[in-house]
C-alpha cells in the first residue's frame, strides 16, 4: 500500500533521442536503484493525438522499449510493460469517470495549450478532454507514492491527487469502519497493536509527523494483514475512511538543459534530434552542420557563445577547462566553428556507443524484448487488480 513505488510512462513515439535521454530515461534509471519502478508504454494515450494513424503505434512501442534497455532501464530491478496489455487501467478510468467534476478537467492547463498547439488536428474528443484521467488512473491503480515528472507536470500529479482524495471521501466511508479498524489491529498483536495506536494519538492530537511515517511503516510491515484491513488501518491513522486509493507525490526532475541541434526543444517534428541509436557518421553530421552564432560569417570573425546552440551542448557534455576554451577562443576568433564543434562529437559518440551496443543485442533477438515486456505486464496487472479488487468491493461491484 504504502510501498514507496515508482510509476512513470512516455508515449511511444518510436526511436527515442537525446532529449528524452538527459530529459527522463537517466533519471530513470537512477530510480530504479533505489524505488521499485513501473515504467509503461502509454500507447492508449497516444491514440489521443494520433487515433487515424494506428499503423505508426505498434513498431513505436518495441522501438521506445529497445531504446530504454539500451540506455539503461534493467528489467531485474524495474517493471517494463504495456498500458493496453493492462485492461485495469480502463476499468479505473471508466470508475473514476463517474465521480470526477467536467470543470476539474477542462481546468488542466495543457488542455487548452494543445488545443492551441495542435491545430492541425481534430482533438475535440472525449478521449482527449480525458487524457488526465486515464494518465490518473495509470498511476492510482499501482498506489504508487511516487511520480517523477517535469515542472510543466505538476499539475497532472495534483489533479490524480484530487481524485484520490474525492475516491476516498465517497467510497471510503463504510458501516462500523472504527470498530473494523481497532479490530483490524489487534490482528498485529497486542505489542504492535499498542505501539499504533500510541503513534496514532501523537499524530492526531499533536500533528507529530514523524509519528505518522513511523505508523506507516509499522503497518507496511505486517504480513498477516489483508489488503483491506491496511486501508482501514491507514485510513484510521489520518483520521479519514479507508484509504483505497494513495494520494501520489511529485518527485520533481531537473529540466534537460540539452536543446535541439538548432537550440529549438529537441523534436522529431523540429527534424532536429539526435537519436540514440544514431551510427557514428550520421552524428558527426548532424553536430557538424549545427548553425552557430549568426556574427561568425567568416572563420576570422570573432563570436559569442551564448548565441550558439553548440555552447548550450557545451554546457553539458564538456568540463570546465574545455568550456573555458570554447569561450576565449570563439570570442577572439582564436578556434573555428568545427574545431569547437569536436569536443561535443567525441562526447556524444561516446556516450551513445554503449548504448548502441546494447540495443544491437534486443534487434537481433526481439523475443528478448518481447519477453520482458511480457513478463512486465504479468507483474503489473497482478498488482492492478489487486487494487481493482478494493476498488470494486468500495463502490459495490462486488456481486455474490
Amino acid at each position: 500500500m504504502y510501498e514507496e513505488r515508482i510509476v512513470s510512462g512516455m508515449r511511444p513515439t518510436g526511436a527515442l533521442h537525446l532529449g528524452h535521454y538527459h530529459g527522463a530515461i537517466k533519471n530513470w534509471a537512477r530510480l530504479q536503484a533505489e524505488y521499485p519502478c513501473y515504467f509503461f508504454v502509454a500507447d492508449w494515450h497516444a491514440l489521443t493525438t494520433h487515433y487515424e494513424t494506428p499503423e505508426v503505434i505498434e513498431q513505436n512501442v518495441w522501438d521506445m522499449v529497445v531504446d530504454w534497455l539500451a540506455a539503461g532501464i534493467d528489467p531485474a530491478q524495474s517493471v517494463l510493460f504495456i498500458q493496453s496489455r493492462v485492461p485495469e487501467h480502463a476499468e479505473l478510468h471508466t470508475l473514476l469517470s463517474m465521480i470526477t467534476p467536467l470543470g476539474w478537467l477542462e481546468r488542466v492547463p495543457t488542455y487548452k495549450d494543445q488545443q492551441e498547439k495542435l491545430t492541425d488536428r481534430d482533438l475535440s474528443t472525449y478521449g482527449f478532454l480525458g487524457y488526465p484521467l486515464l494518465q490518473a488512473a495509470d498511476v492510482l491503480i499501482y498506489r504508487a507514492r511516487y511520480v517523477p515528472v517535469g515542472e510543466d507536470q505538476v499539475p497532472h500529479i495534483e489533479f490524480m491527487r484530487e481524485i484520490a482524495r474525492r475516491f476516498n471521501h465517497v467510497y471510503g466511508k463504510e458501516l462500523g469502519f472504527e470498530d473494523k479498524a481497532k479490530a483490524a489491529a489487534k490482528k498485529m498483536g497486542s505489542k504492535k497493536a499498542k505501539l499504533y495506536a500510541e503513534l496514532r494519538t501523537r499524530y492526531q492530537e499533536q500533528g507529530d509527523a514523524n509519528a505518522l511515517e513511523s505508523a506507516r511503516a509499522l503497518l507496511e510491515e505486517q504480513q498477516n494483514l489483508s489488503a483491506g484491513d491496511k486501508e482501514r488501518l491507514f485510513g484510521y491513522l489520518e483520521g479519514g475512511g479507508r484509504m483505497i486509493l494513495v494520494e501520489p507525490d511529485v518527485l520533481l526532475t531537473a529540466a534537460s538543459k540539452l536543446p535541439g541541434l538548432d537550440g529549438q526543444k529537441m523534436s522529431k517534428s523540429y527534424n532536429n534530434t539526435v537519436a540514440l541509436r544514431d551510427d557514428p557518421e550520421t552524428v558527426k553530421k548532424k553536430i557538424r552542420t549545427m548553425p552557430t552564432d549568426p556574427a561568425r560569417v567568416k572563420r576570422t570573425d570573432p563570436g559569442n557563445p551564448e548565441k550558439c546552440p553548440v555552447w548550450e551542448f557545451h554546457q553539458v557534455y564538456s568540463d570546465d577547462k574545455t568550456r573555458d576554451w570554447v569561450q576565449q577562443g570563439c570570442r577572439s576568433a582564436g578556434i573555428g566553428c568545427l574545431e569547437c564543434k569536436q569536443p561535443v562529437i567525441d562526447a556524444v559518440l561516446a556516450e551513445l556507443a554503449p548504448i548502441r551496443e546494447r540495443a544491437q543485442r534486443y534487434m537481433d533477438d526481439p523475443t528478448l524484448v518481447k519477453n520482458i515486456v511480457a513478463d512486465g505486464c504479468e507483474k503489473a496487472r497482478e498488482l492492478a487488480q489487486e487494487t481493482m479488487r478494493e476498488v470494486r468491493d468500495a463502490m459495490g461491484l462486488t456481486y455474490s
